[in-house]
């Protein structure tokens, strides 16, 4: 009977590489469905090897999940067999991470890890240990328990120092780090996880570096996200440009790797015939040779090489040759995200430090690319045109949400970078890129298909509706949306930006009311902005406390407060739009002050910057400053001039604007409502079950900046506002 079951093993085999994944199923379930028995060892394999097709090809977990819980019945009657009790505890806990069923998950890992603690100390059994601690690390941290994953975490490392494998060590010190990161207890201790990530890095041999292809992106990105987050832009710089350099060499190595794979599939035709010619049969046979090895020495960790536990994919999805960044060696799961999606994220990584410097034309290119690749890969998970939430299976929810969430940062980018250049309704480059009002639509539409997975994006959403209506000047329906937005979101640092930005349109409101309600809500952020990480938070306060104060006539304070803040932003962060900001309040001031030569050097820089950055608004409040000094230094003729140019822009921004109200899309962004999300009953997506957002882990800043409108006169009416009514109330 043996025979026939390896028979039966060689059909299915060939069947999977014909693609008949039903037909190789069938091959190896009549073995289980035999009236003749067979060795239980026979089925256990038979058993494995089918969970594996259906993990591998289908959405069929349920399926894959019966199989192994009946494989591990029979492995309980079979004294040895440690490999095969390791891959059906691996394939099995695999499967209830797939379904959101992480209390077994757990036991299982569990089980496991005794099973190998008592299988002594051989390589292979120091491996699955490390296997099963990754997974269980994983499952800890779906369940937010980050100390007991960072515990199995390093138990993985400890074992990969045991047997001398410094690329596992490396990647359990990234994993550690990703943790840190996610649960951020204080800064201390995540920079020594970085240091510890760069010690085990600079031990790899130079050459073994650049075949851990997957180890250097997960490495880079982590450290990308950490000098985002304390908001060393910088030496996150450095990152991001050897991440794209990386990313392009590899993009390069796989179009030769398909043309290698073109060429053996030419040469194996070539030999299928049976007229050639002895000579040219051998001559083709080497060449067949050569092109096998070129192929093989580019690959690295092979997963699937003879043997070995094939991973399961998150998502299911079919993968080509070459479309897996590798953490780890078999038999660990050792995938991050796939390649796609750490592309994407590359991409989004140069968006995120050019976009605040004004570099929008490379800005739009990657965010375009990375907006193409995310659509692609939604398609292949069945999200089309009308799929919702409720119609995704549950395997695919977690690959769903991974290139959701990058889809909604790629176009919170689009809406950010538009809205600098108030691009409400047309884009200067036709069908290049999507205006705001539809970028905009597009998220809220999104999130109303799939608000679960979403559901961290719905105050990013009521934050940029917030932007959209106070660009456009509707600042009673901006303060609003940023109180909501603020409502929605558990982050500190979210909620913080949120209120300093309702505070700046409640001041650009004018009235004493509006001007008590900014005071409010500057307060309490001003008090604890230097408990933030980083100086993103303190920055924005520093804006508007200080714009608030030249409202209340306190100018000398107020310059004071905008000039530490300006220096903030200069030094850590390098956002063009609000150092253009500060730059233009601060002119305001020293005129003002009747400072006019130095009022004229800070506004020409702002003026310069504004132009950069084509903030039509930020121009307009510059040049009505700078016509203010020309009147009072008697230069008539750089006053006309002024004149001349501030009408124009004046007229090209009201243009845009009629375009914004008369749009289709406007009352609906600005309307003084929530989005509203229908409920589906009986849709079983636990958020838990989803493990962090990408929002929560990355921690990606928006960098917009902050825009408070000037008097559009003479700068002499910034002392002149009705101060007596509203007092000097401090915080």
């Amino acid at each position: 009977m043996e025979a026939v079951a390896e028979g039966l093993w060689a059909l299915a085999d060939h069947q999977e590489q014909k693609g008949e994944i039903g037909k190789a199923v069938k091959c190896l379930e009549a073995i289980c469905q035999s009236d003749v028995s067979f060795f239980p060892i026979v089925e256990v394999k038979t058993r494995l090897r089918i969970a594996t097709l259906l993990l591998k090809h289908s959405h069929n977990v349920n399926h894959a999940k019966s199989h192994l819980e009946r494989a591990q019945l029979l492995l309980k009657s079979i004294p040895s067999c440690f490999d095969l009790k390791c891959r059906a505890y691996s394939l099995l806990s695999q499967c209830y991470h797939l379904v959101g069923a992480i209390p077994p998950q757990k036991q299982i890992l569990h089980k496991a890890l005794e099973l190998s603690a008592s299988a002594g100390h051989e390589i292979t059994v120091k491996l699955w240990s490390c296997n099963f601690n990754s997974q269980l690390a994983n499952a800890l941290i779906i369940e937010g328990d980050y100390r007991s994953s960072i515990s199995a975490l390093e138990a993985g490392f400890v074992c990969a120092a045991e047997i001398y494998y410094p690329e596992l060590q490396m990647f359990f010190a990234t994993s550690i780090l990703h943790v840190h990161l996610m649960q951020w207890d204080d800064e201390s201790t995540v920079e020594r996880a970085v240091t510890k990530c760069n010690e085990v890095w600079e031990s790899l041999d130079p050459q073994k570096r650049q075949q851990c292809l997957g180890l250097l992106f997960y490495n880079e990105l982590l450290h990308i996200f950490y000098r985002l987050r304390i908001c060393d832009y910088k030496n996150a710089g450095a990152h991001v440009e050897r991440l794209d350099a990386a990313m392009k060499a590899d993009l390069q190595q796989m179009q030769h790797v398909q043309q290698l794979g073109r060429e053996l599939d030419a040469v194996n035709q070539s030999l299928s015939r049976f007229d050639l010619h002895h000579r040219e049969r051998s001559a083709l046979s080497e060449k067949q040779a050569r092109l096998q090895h070129q192929l093989s020495s580019l690959s690295t960790w092979s997963s699937t090489a003879p043997g070995s536990l094939e991973p399961a994919y998150f998502g299911n999805m079919k993968r080509t040759y070459g479309d897996k960044l590798e953490l780890a060696p078999p038999p660990l799961d050792g995938e991050w995200l796939p390649k796609s999606a750490v592309y994407a994220l590359v991409d989004l990584m140069m968006v995120a430090l050019s976009r605040p410097k004004g570099n929008f034309k490379d800005s739009g290119k990657r965010i375009q690319s990375g907006i193409q690749t995310i659509q692609e890969e939604l398609v292949k998970l069945g999200i089309t045109d009308g799929v919702r939430e409720v119609n995704l299976q549950h395997s695919a929810i977690w690959m769903a949400g991974v290139y959701l969430t990058l889809l909604m940062q790629f176009l919170e980018n689009k809406v950010a970078m538009e809205l600098t250049r108030s691009e409400f309704v047309e884009a200067q480059e036709s069908n290049q890129y999507t205006c705001t009002l539809q970028a905009l639509v597009q998220m809220k539409n999104w999130f109303m298909r799939f608000p679960t997975i979403l559901q961290t994006c719905e105050s990013i959403i009521e934050m940029l509706r917030g932007q959209y209506a106070h660009a456009v000047g509707c600042y009673h329906e901006a303060a609003f949306h940023y109180i909501e937005a603020a409502k929605l979101t558990e982050s500190k640092s979210m909620q913080a930006i949120c209120q300093i930005y309702a505070a700046v349109s409640y001041i650009c409101i004018g009235d004493s009311e509006s001007s008590t309600q900014a005071l409010d809500l500057i307060g309490p952020v001003y008090r604890m902005m230097d408990s933030f990480v980083g100086v993103r938070e303190k920055t924005s306060a520093l804006f508007a406390y200080g714009l608030l104060l030249m409202k209340q006539q306190d100018l000398q304070e107020a310059r004071n407060q905008l000039a530490k803040g300006l220096q903030l932003t200069h030094t850590h962060l390098g956002n063009l739009q609000l150092v253009s900001q500060y730059l233009t309040i601060l002119g305001s001031l020293a005129l003002a002050l009747h400072d006019p030569g130095q009022a004229r050097e800070i506004l020409r820089s702002s003026l310069t910057l504004a132009k950069k950055l084509s903030d039509i608004p930020a121009q307009i409040s510059v040049l009505s400053i700078l016509t203010a000094l020309y009147q009072e230094l008697g230069e008539k003729g750089h006053e006309l001039e002024n004149l001349e140019f501030q009408k124009k822009r004046a007229d090209e921004l009201q243009k845009r604007l009629a375009d914004a109200h008369s749009s289709i899309y406007h009352i609906e962004l600005i309307e003084q409502v929530k989005v509203e999300v229908q409920q589906f009953h009986g849709v079983d997506i636990n958020r838990a079950n989803m493990g962090p957002s990408m929002s929560d882990s990355l921690d990606i800043p928006e960098s917009i900046g902050l825009s408070a409108q000037l008097p559009t006169h003479s700068s002499s009416r910034l002392v002149d506002l009705d101060s007596g009514r509203r007092g000097k109330r401090r915080i």
